[in-house]
Protein backbone atom coordinates (compact mmCIF):
# COMPACT_ATOMS: atom_id res chain seq x y z
CA UNK A 1 0.00 0.00 0.00
CA UNK A 2 1.45 3.46 -0.82
CA UNK A 3 1.90 4.90 2.38
CA UNK A 4 0.58 8.67 1.79
CA UNK A 5 -3.11 7.09 0.73
CA UNK A 6 -2.88 4.20 3.11
CA UNK A 7 -2.21 7.02 6.12
CA UNK A 8 -4.86 9.25 4.80
CA UNK A 9 -7.25 6.13 5.06
CA UNK A 10 -6.32 4.91 8.07
CA UNK A 11 -6.43 8.64 10.18
CA UNK A 12 -10.27 8.92 8.38
CA UNK A 13 -11.13 5.35 9.31
CA UNK A 14 -12.15 6.28 12.83
CA UNK A 15 -15.19 8.45 11.29
CA UNK A 16 -16.74 4.95 9.25
CA UNK A 17 -20.04 4.74 10.01
CA UNK A 18 -22.23 2.12 8.81
CA UNK A 19 -21.97 2.40 5.50
CA UNK A 20 -18.35 1.04 5.67
CA UNK A 21 -18.53 -0.93 2.50
CA UNK A 22 -19.30 -1.14 -1.07
CA UNK A 23 -19.70 -4.50 -1.24
CA UNK A 24 -23.50 -6.42 -1.74
CA UNK A 25 -24.72 -8.57 1.37
CA UNK A 26 -24.43 -11.73 -1.07
CA UNK A 27 -20.51 -10.75 -0.77
CA UNK A 28 -20.18 -9.70 2.92
CA UNK A 29 -21.83 -12.86 4.06
CA UNK A 30 -19.43 -15.09 2.16
CA UNK A 31 -15.36 -12.72 2.76
CA UNK A 32 -16.14 -11.93 6.22
CA UNK A 33 -16.43 -15.75 8.05
CA UNK A 34 -13.59 -16.51 6.04
CA UNK A 35 -11.69 -13.22 6.71
CA UNK A 36 -12.38 -13.64 10.08
CA UNK A 37 -11.29 -16.91 10.22
CA UNK A 38 -7.81 -16.05 8.19
CA UNK A 39 -6.97 -12.99 10.63
CA UNK A 40 -7.56 -14.86 14.03
CA UNK A 41 -5.27 -17.38 12.64
CA UNK A 42 -2.74 -14.92 11.97
CA UNK A 43 -2.95 -13.07 15.55
CA UNK A 44 -2.65 -16.65 17.37
CA UNK A 45 0.25 -17.93 15.12
CA UNK A 46 2.15 -14.68 15.66
CA UNK A 47 1.13 -15.15 19.68
CA UNK A 48 1.83 -18.16 19.66
CA UNK A 49 5.64 -18.42 18.22
CA UNK A 50 5.88 -15.19 20.12
CA UNK A 51 4.98 -17.41 23.26
CA UNK A 52 7.07 -20.64 22.57
CA UNK A 53 10.20 -18.37 21.80
CA UNK A 54 9.85 -15.63 24.64
CA UNK A 55 10.38 -15.42 28.26
CA UNK A 56 7.15 -13.99 29.49
CA UNK A 57 3.24 -14.53 29.35
CA UNK A 58 2.88 -10.97 27.54
CA UNK A 59 2.16 -12.48 24.49
CA UNK A 60 -1.19 -12.87 25.04
CA UNK A 61 -1.48 -9.59 25.92
CA UNK A 62 1.51 -6.79 23.92
CA UNK A 63 0.34 -5.16 21.10
CA UNK A 64 1.24 -7.25 17.49
CA UNK A 65 1.26 -5.66 14.25
CA UNK A 66 1.34 -9.17 12.40
CA UNK A 67 -0.57 -9.52 9.10
CA UNK A 68 -1.37 -11.26 5.61
CA UNK A 69 -1.64 -9.39 2.70
CA UNK A 70 -2.99 -10.97 -0.17
CA UNK A 71 -3.13 -8.90 -3.74
CA UNK A 72 -3.09 -9.16 -7.39
CA UNK A 73 -2.44 -6.49 -10.24
CA UNK A 74 -3.74 -6.87 -13.61
CA UNK A 75 -1.93 -4.31 -15.66
CA UNK A 76 -2.37 -3.52 -19.60
CA UNK A 77 0.60 -1.58 -21.00
CA UNK A 78 0.34 -0.12 -24.47
CA UNK A 79 2.29 -2.39 -26.94
CA UNK A 80 3.22 -4.77 -24.35
CA UNK A 81 -0.29 -6.27 -23.80
CA UNK A 82 -1.90 -7.63 -20.45
CA UNK A 83 -0.03 -9.03 -17.81
CA UNK A 84 -1.68 -10.08 -13.62
CA UNK A 85 0.83 -10.17 -11.11
CA UNK A 86 -0.09 -12.13 -7.90
CA UNK A 87 1.76 -11.46 -4.34
CA UNK A 88 1.68 -12.16 -1.08
CA UNK A 89 3.10 -10.56 1.96
CA UNK A 90 2.95 -12.49 5.57
CA UNK A 91 4.69 -10.57 8.50
CA UNK A 92 4.68 -12.33 11.90
CA UNK A 93 5.42 -10.40 14.86
CA UNK A 94 7.62 -11.85 18.00
CA UNK A 95 7.85 -9.04 20.53
CA UNK A 96 8.40 -10.37 23.73
CA UNK A 97 10.78 -12.96 22.45
CA UNK A 98 14.43 -11.72 24.24
CA UNK A 99 15.94 -10.58 20.29
CA UNK A 100 12.15 -8.98 19.04
CA UNK A 101 12.15 -10.58 15.68
CA UNK A 102 9.51 -10.39 13.16
CA UNK A 103 9.36 -13.17 10.97
CA UNK A 104 8.68 -12.29 7.18
CA UNK A 105 7.45 -13.98 3.99
CA UNK A 106 6.97 -12.22 0.76
CA UNK A 107 7.32 -13.12 -2.58
CA UNK A 108 8.22 -10.00 -3.54
CA UNK A 109 10.99 -8.17 -1.79
CA UNK A 110 12.01 -4.86 -2.68
CA UNK A 111 15.29 -5.93 -4.23
CA UNK A 112 13.93 -8.31 -6.87
CA UNK A 113 11.91 -5.73 -8.40
CA UNK A 114 14.15 -4.88 -11.25
CA UNK A 115 15.44 -1.36 -12.37
CA UNK A 116 13.45 2.03 -11.63
CA UNK A 117 12.41 2.01 -14.43
CA UNK A 118 10.67 -1.33 -14.70
CA UNK A 119 8.81 -0.52 -11.41
CA UNK A 120 7.07 2.51 -12.53
CA UNK A 121 4.63 3.24 -9.98
CA UNK A 122 5.22 0.15 -7.67
CA UNK A 123 4.20 -2.46 -10.01
CA UNK A 124 5.59 -5.46 -10.98
CA UNK A 125 5.58 -7.03 -15.00
CA UNK A 126 5.10 -10.21 -15.91
CA UNK A 127 8.85 -11.27 -15.82
CA UNK A 128 9.40 -15.27 -15.53
CA UNK A 129 12.79 -14.51 -13.93
CA UNK A 130 10.95 -13.12 -10.90
CA UNK A 131 8.87 -16.12 -10.18
CA UNK A 132 11.03 -18.15 -7.80
CA UNK A 133 11.64 -14.71 -6.11
CA UNK A 134 9.69 -15.42 -3.07
CA UNK A 135 11.80 -14.89 0.74
CA UNK A 136 11.22 -15.96 4.20
CA UNK A 137 13.50 -14.79 7.11
CA UNK A 138 13.62 -12.81 10.33
CA UNK A 139 14.07 -9.44 10.94
CA UNK A 140 14.66 -7.27 14.66
CA UNK A 141 11.92 -5.20 15.69
CA UNK A 142 12.38 -1.95 16.86
CA UNK A 143 10.71 0.51 19.28
CA UNK A 144 12.63 3.62 18.37
CA UNK A 145 11.09 6.65 17.87
CA UNK A 146 12.25 7.70 14.12
CA UNK A 147 12.01 11.75 14.92
CA UNK A 148 14.28 10.97 17.39
CA UNK A 149 16.75 8.51 16.54
CA UNK A 150 17.90 6.47 13.81
CA UNK A 151 15.84 3.13 13.36
CA UNK A 152 18.27 0.86 12.37
CA UNK A 153 16.91 -2.75 11.66
CA UNK A 154 19.38 -6.25 10.35
CA UNK A 155 17.44 -9.29 8.72
CA UNK A 156 18.70 -12.55 7.21
CA UNK A 157 16.99 -15.28 5.65
CA UNK A 158 16.73 -17.31 2.26
CA UNK A 159 14.95 -17.09 -1.04
CA UNK A 160 12.71 -19.72 -1.55
CA UNK A 161 14.00 -22.17 -4.32
CA UNK A 162 16.45 -25.01 -4.61
CA UNK A 163 19.33 -24.67 -3.82
CA UNK A 164 18.25 -21.79 -0.86
CA UNK A 165 19.67 -18.60 -1.68
CA UNK A 166 20.97 -16.94 1.47
CA UNK A 167 20.56 -13.16 2.03
CA UNK A 168 21.51 -10.03 4.39
CA UNK A 169 19.50 -6.71 4.79
CA UNK A 170 20.04 -4.08 6.72
CA UNK A 171 18.22 -1.34 6.16
CA UNK A 172 17.20 2.43 8.65
CA UNK A 173 14.82 4.90 8.69
CA UNK A 174 15.25 8.72 10.40
CA UNK A 175 12.41 11.56 10.21
CA UNK A 176 13.02 15.21 10.92
CA UNK A 177 10.66 17.63 11.72
CA UNK A 178 12.26 20.84 9.85
CA UNK A 179 9.78 23.64 11.69
CA UNK A 180 7.44 25.96 10.37
CA UNK A 181 4.30 25.30 7.93
CA UNK A 182 4.66 20.92 8.82
CA UNK A 183 7.49 20.53 6.44
CA UNK A 184 8.70 17.45 7.33
CA UNK A 185 12.13 15.12 6.01
CA UNK A 186 12.36 11.08 5.81
CA UNK A 187 14.73 9.00 4.63
CA UNK A 188 14.79 5.74 4.03
CA UNK A 189 17.89 3.45 3.42
CA UNK A 190 18.66 -0.18 2.40
CA UNK A 191 21.32 -2.29 1.90
CA UNK A 192 20.98 -5.71 0.85
CA UNK A 193 23.30 -9.00 -0.58
CA UNK A 194 21.73 -12.25 -1.78
CA UNK A 195 24.13 -14.56 -2.83
CA UNK A 196 22.41 -15.08 -6.63
CA UNK A 197 22.23 -11.15 -7.11
CA UNK A 198 24.97 -9.88 -5.64
CA UNK A 199 24.81 -6.52 -3.36
CA UNK A 200 22.40 -3.58 -3.96
CA UNK A 201 22.07 -0.31 -1.98
CA UNK A 202 18.59 2.41 -2.10
CA UNK A 203 18.21 5.42 -0.40
CA UNK A 204 15.13 7.07 -0.39
CA UNK A 205 14.42 11.12 0.60
CA UNK A 206 10.71 12.16 0.85
CA UNK A 207 10.03 15.94 2.02
CA UNK A 208 7.00 17.17 2.77
CA UNK A 209 3.83 18.93 4.01
CA UNK A 210 0.29 19.25 4.56
CA UNK A 211 -1.53 21.71 2.48
CA UNK A 212 -4.77 22.03 4.04
CA UNK A 213 -6.92 19.67 5.83
CA UNK A 214 -7.15 17.12 2.67
CA UNK A 215 -4.28 17.86 0.79
CA UNK A 216 -0.44 16.53 1.64
CA UNK A 217 2.74 18.21 -1.06
CA UNK A 218 5.63 15.34 -1.35
CA UNK A 219 8.94 15.29 -3.27
CA UNK A 220 10.67 12.81 -3.45
CA UNK A 221 14.31 11.48 -4.60
CA UNK A 222 15.52 7.77 -4.70
CA UNK A 223 18.97 6.29 -5.37
CA UNK A 224 19.38 2.93 -6.57
CA UNK A 225 22.29 0.83 -7.04
CA UNK A 226 22.59 -3.17 -8.21
CA UNK A 227 25.65 -5.44 -9.36
CA UNK A 228 23.49 -7.31 -11.43
CA UNK A 229 23.09 -3.38 -13.50
CA UNK A 230 26.21 -1.70 -12.23
CA UNK A 231 24.98 1.45 -12.73
CA UNK A 232 23.55 4.25 -10.29
CA UNK A 233 19.91 5.38 -11.04
CA UNK A 234 17.53 7.97 -9.88
CA UNK A 235 14.26 9.00 -9.97
CA UNK A 236 12.58 12.36 -8.90
CA UNK A 237 9.05 13.01 -8.10
CA UNK A 238 6.35 15.51 -7.21
CA UNK A 239 3.11 14.29 -5.70
CA UNK A 240 -0.15 15.87 -4.10
CA UNK A 241 -2.48 13.11 -1.94
CA UNK A 242 -5.34 14.22 -1.76
CA UNK A 243 -8.79 12.95 0.77
CA UNK A 244 -11.64 12.71 -1.22
CA UNK A 245 -14.08 10.84 1.21
CA UNK A 246 -13.38 8.94 4.40
CA UNK A 247 -13.08 5.93 2.35
CA UNK A 248 -10.75 6.79 -0.75
CA UNK A 249 -8.36 9.19 -1.83
CA UNK A 250 -6.10 10.26 -5.21
CA UNK A 251 -2.40 10.64 -5.40
CA UNK A 252 -1.72 12.54 -8.28
CA UNK A 253 2.57 12.46 -9.39
CA UNK A 254 5.04 13.49 -11.93
CA UNK A 255 8.12 11.00 -12.09
CA UNK A 256 11.19 11.63 -14.21
CA UNK A 257 13.53 8.21 -14.10
CA UNK A 258 17.35 8.22 -15.16
CA UNK A 259 20.37 6.72 -14.61
CA UNK A 260 24.51 7.47 -14.17
CA UNK A 261 25.53 10.21 -12.26
CA UNK A 262 28.38 11.26 -14.28
CA UNK A 263 26.74 11.61 -17.23
CA UNK A 264 23.10 12.11 -16.62
CA UNK A 265 20.64 10.46 -18.85
CA UNK A 266 17.07 10.47 -18.74
CA UNK A 267 15.37 6.98 -19.20
CA UNK A 268 11.59 7.78 -18.99
CA UNK A 269 9.41 10.88 -17.83
CA UNK A 270 5.77 9.71 -16.72
CA UNK A 271 2.91 10.94 -14.90
CA UNK A 272 0.38 8.98 -13.13
CA UNK A 273 -3.39 8.91 -11.05
CA UNK A 274 -3.76 6.81 -8.65
CA UNK A 275 -7.22 6.32 -6.96
CA UNK A 276 -7.62 4.54 -3.84
CA UNK A 277 -11.16 3.14 -2.45
CA UNK A 278 -11.55 1.18 1.19
CA UNK A 279 -14.46 -1.70 -0.27
CA UNK A 280 -14.77 -2.67 2.80
CA UNK A 281 -14.26 -2.06 6.25
CA UNK A 282 -10.42 -1.54 6.06
CA UNK A 283 -10.30 -5.21 4.69
CA UNK A 284 -10.42 -5.24 1.29
CA UNK A 285 -8.44 -2.09 -1.17
CA UNK A 286 -8.93 -1.36 -4.77
CA UNK A 287 -6.45 0.98 -6.82
CA UNK A 288 -7.42 2.27 -10.21
CA UNK A 289 -3.81 3.56 -11.88
CA UNK A 290 -3.47 5.17 -14.93
CA UNK A 291 -0.36 6.09 -16.21
CA UNK A 292 0.97 8.09 -19.19
CA UNK A 293 5.07 7.26 -19.82
CA UNK A 294 7.40 8.72 -22.36
CA UNK A 295 10.14 6.32 -22.26
CA UNK A 296 13.56 6.51 -24.26
CA UNK A 297 13.48 3.16 -26.02
CA UNK A 298 10.29 4.55 -27.66
CA UNK A 299 11.95 7.53 -28.07
CA UNK A 300 9.99 9.51 -26.10
CA UNK A 301 6.70 8.68 -27.58
CA UNK A 302 3.61 8.19 -25.40
CA UNK A 303 2.50 5.08 -24.01
CA UNK A 304 -0.49 4.63 -21.57
CA UNK A 305 -0.47 2.05 -19.16
CA UNK A 306 -3.25 1.33 -16.87
CA UNK A 307 -3.41 -1.24 -13.39
CA UNK A 308 -6.23 -2.60 -11.64
CA UNK A 309 -4.91 -3.51 -7.74
CA UNK A 310 -6.82 -5.75 -5.44
CA UNK A 311 -5.26 -6.24 -2.13
CA UNK A 312 -6.85 -8.11 1.01
CA UNK A 313 -5.59 -7.80 4.45
CA UNK A 314 -5.91 -10.56 7.20
CA UNK A 315 -5.23 -9.37 10.67
CA UNK A 316 -5.98 -9.43 14.60
CA UNK A 317 -6.12 -5.70 14.45
CA UNK A 318 -8.96 -5.22 12.01
CA UNK A 319 -11.21 -7.99 14.07
CA UNK A 320 -10.40 -5.44 17.22
CA UNK A 321 -11.51 -2.39 15.16
CA UNK A 322 -14.69 -4.07 13.79
CA UNK A 323 -15.50 -5.87 17.39
CA UNK A 324 -14.75 -1.74 18.67
CA UNK A 325 -17.59 -0.51 16.44
CA UNK A 326 -20.12 -2.84 17.50
CA UNK A 327 -19.35 -2.03 20.94
CA UNK A 328 -19.93 1.79 19.94
CA UNK A 329 -23.22 0.91 17.96
CA UNK A 330 -24.58 -1.14 21.21
CA UNK A 331 -23.30 2.15 23.38
CA UNK A 332 -25.17 4.05 20.82
CA UNK A 333 -28.46 2.09 21.56
CA UNK A 334 -28.62 2.71 25.08
CA UNK A 335 -28.04 6.47 25.20
CA UNK A 336 -30.21 9.61 24.89
CA UNK A 337 -30.28 10.38 21.40
CA UNK A 338 -29.51 14.55 22.36
CA UNK A 339 -26.02 12.77 23.71
CA UNK A 340 -22.44 11.62 21.88
CA UNK A 341 -22.00 7.79 23.18
CA UNK A 342 -18.80 7.47 25.23
CA UNK A 343 -15.63 6.18 23.25
CA UNK A 344 -16.64 7.02 19.72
Amino acid sequence: MHKPLSLFLLLYAGALAADDSDLPDWTVERIEPLHQGVSRWVDASSRNLDGFFGSNRENLSVSNKSYLRISSDFEWVESEGFSTDPSLRFKLDLPTTKERLRLIIESEPEESRGTLSEQGSGRLRDDPTRSDSTVIGLSRLSDKDKSQHWDTRVGAGVKFRLPLDPYVRLSSERLWDLGGAGWQLESYNRLSWFNSDGYSARTRWDIGRPLDDTRHLRFLTTVQWQEEEDTLEFSESAEINQVLSRRSAMRYAAVVVGNSASRPRINDYYLLAQYRRNLHKEILFADIIPELHFPREADFAPRWALSLRLEMYFSGNVIDRQEQRRIDADREERVPVSGEPEGL
